[in-house]
């Protein structure tokens, strides 16, 4: 992976990366690893993060446990182990979420609130818990959020598309409340990205994906990585409450959702 920064910007610096087992959370992982950070990664399934550790290289300054973000008191344990066994955290990376693709009028209100209890109140669940227990305290603290490229909407996918809102919204605001503690607060909004997460879509929807890109590929974990890590550094010290885009220009142009030719119009309106 091409490096951007010296080995040592992270020296000496606690970072924690949600769902940091796959996909873009581990390639965060790696690059803060690479760059000196003592990590801890966590996720809902063990054997994942087992193999990310040895991804890692293993060692005292890399640490695993299962975490469900959709439990604040699952999350009080997780951060306080981090705690206990690195003294610190100066970094979160709310990476962990998930979602699957359902027209709005398929999506049942089950399926609506599970990914929203994930995507939103798992990302204000842990980004409360870390706040609280080490930045508020120690006056120091950088946050990243992944959300989604959201820009205009989001069709085929209203439930993820409304949490991820909710979380860019948050942003901004803890990037305003938080400012007095020394916390900067910034996301990043991929489009599609080629992880092992896609697998689970069809593939004429990724070669859609690929038609409504001005760049004509898919994005790669690592180059969500380098702006997420950049964001996490000091040299981003005075940028907070934004959201970036890393979507090969798709926020800007194409359309993946198709609409008929024909649509049912509204009755015209009377003649004065």
């Amino acid at each position: 992976m091409p490096q951007l920064f010296a080995e040592e910007t992270f020296v000496d610096q606690v970072a924690i990366v949600t769902g940091g087992g796959t996909g873009i959370g581990l390639a965060v992982a790696a690059e803060l690893r690479s760059l000196g950070a003592k990590v801890a990664i966590c996720g809902r399934r063990e054997e994942p993060l087992q193999k990310a550790v040895q991804t890692l290289g293993g060692g005292d300054d890399v640490f695993a446990a299962t975490c469900d973000i959709r439990d604040p008191e699952s999350i009080g344990a997780y951060v306080q182990a981090v705690l206990d066994r690195f003294g610190r955290v100066d970094v979160l990376v709310n990476n962990a979420g998930g979602q699957f693709p359902a027209p709005a009028q398929h999506l049942s209100p089950k399926g609506f609130e599970a990914v929203v209890r994930n995507n939103l109140l798992g990302t204000y669940n842990f980004t409360h818990k870390v706040a609280n227990m080490a930045f508020i305290p120690q006056k120091r603290g950088r946050i990243v959020n992944v959300i989604a490229q959201i820009a205009r909407g989001f069709p085929g996918m209203a439930h993820t598309g409304a949490a991820r809102a909710g979380v860019a919204n948050l942003t901004k605001t803890l990037a305003v409340e938080w400012a007095q503690f020394g916390i900067r607060v910034n996301a990043v909004a991929p489009g599609v990205i080629r992880t092992s997460g896609l697998d689970q879509y069809p593939p004429e929807l990724l070669v859609n994906a690929v038609a409504a890109i001005p760049l004509r590929r898919l994005g790669a974990a690592e180059e969500v990585s380098h702006l997420v890590v950049y964001l996490a550094s000091p040299q981003a010290d005075f940028i907070t409450g934004q959201i970036l885009y890393i979507d090969g220009g798709a926020s800007l142009w194409g359309d993946q959702w198709p609409i008929p030719d024909q649509v049912p119009q509204s009755p015209p309106y009377p003649e004065e």
